[in-house]
C-alpha cells in the first residue's frame, strides 16, 4: 500500500486527529486499522475502545490521490495521530502512513462493508441521558460495596452486567455498551443517530463516527473505567 494518503483538508486531519486522541486516552499503546478500497473516497479508521468488545469508526475523506489508492494497514495510534497533527499544521492534507505493526486479534474481524439495513433514528439527547445515567450507577453501585469487596473481578462483572442492558425494546441488538462507548470517544455531539445493522453487526452512527458491536460474540476487553 501507499504510504502517503492525500486527506480531503486540514480539517479532516484535525478531526481524525482529535478521535485518536480519545483512543489513546484510553490506551497510550492502541492501534488502528487503516482500510479503503480502489477508487473510494474515504478512509476507514478502525480503533478498539475498552468498552465491552465494541469498534469504534471514523471516516476521513480522501482527495486527489489518496482517492486512487487502496488502503490495508494497521498502525500504531500515536504515530498516526503525530503524522495527522502535522499535516493540520502544515495544512496540505498529505499524511505520511505510519509503518505497519502486528494487528491483535479484534482487527482481523471488521464490520461488513455493505448489507446494512436502517433499524431506527434516535435523538441523540436521549442517548447522552441514557449513557450518563448508566455511568453514574456504575459509580453509585461501586461506592456502595465494602472496600474489600472491589476486587478486579467484581467490577467488571458490574460493568457487564449494566452494559449489557438494551438500550430500549424497540430498538433491537442495540446495548447500553455502544451508547456508553459513543459518549466515551465524542459520537454523541450531534443532533441525531441512526442504528443499522447487518447479521451479527449492529452499528449506532452519527455524524462524527460509528461505534459497531458484534452482538453474536461474547463482550471482552471490558474496562470499568466511567467516562
Amino acid at each position: 500500500m501507499t504510504d502517503r494518503l492525500g486527506l480531503g483538508g486540514a480539517g479532516e486531519a484535525a478531526d481524525l486527529a482529535a478521535f485518536l486522541g480519545r483512543l489513546i486516552r484510553w490506551d497510550k499503546a492502541a492501534v488502528v486499522r487503516l482500510r479503503s478500497a480502489e477508487g473510494e473516497a474515504a478512509l476507514g479508521v478502525f480503533g478498539h475502545p475498552p468498552f465491552g468488545g465494541v469498534l469504534a469508526v471514523r471516516n476521513a475523506a480522501l482527495g486527489g490521490a489518496g482517492v486512487a489508492a487502496a488502503v490495508d494497514a494497521t498502525v500504531s495510534a500515536g504515530q498516526l495521530l503525530d503524522a495527522a497533527d502535522a499535516v493540520a499544521s502544515r495544512g496540505d492534507g498529505e499524511l505520511v502512513v505510519p509503518p505497519s505493526v502486528t494487528g491483535p486479534s479484534w482487527a482481523g474481524v471488521l464490520p461488513p462493508r455493505g448489507g446494512w439495513r436502517r433499524v431506527a433514528e434516535l435523538d441523540v439527547l436521549g442517548l447522552r441521558a441514557a449513557a450518563a445515567s448508566v455511568i453514574g450507577e456504575f459509580r453509585t453501585r461501586t461506592e456502595e460495596l465494602a472496600p474489600s469487596a472491589r476486587t478486579r473481578v467484581a467490577l467488571d462483572a458490574l460493568a457487564e452486567e449494566l452494559w449489557g442492558r438494551a438500550f430500549g425494546s424497540d430498538v433491537p441488538g442495540l446495548t447500553l455498551r455502544v451508547v456508553h462507548a459513543a459518549h466515551a470517544v465524542g459520537f454523541l455531539r450531534a443532533e441525531e443517530a441512526v442504528v443499522l445493522a447487518a447479521g451479527p453487526w449492529v452499528r449506532l452512527r452519527t455524524g462524527y463516527g460509528s461505534i459497531a458491536h458484534r452482538t453474536a460474540a461474547p463482550g471482552a476487553g471490558l474496562s470499568v473505567s466511567p467516562a
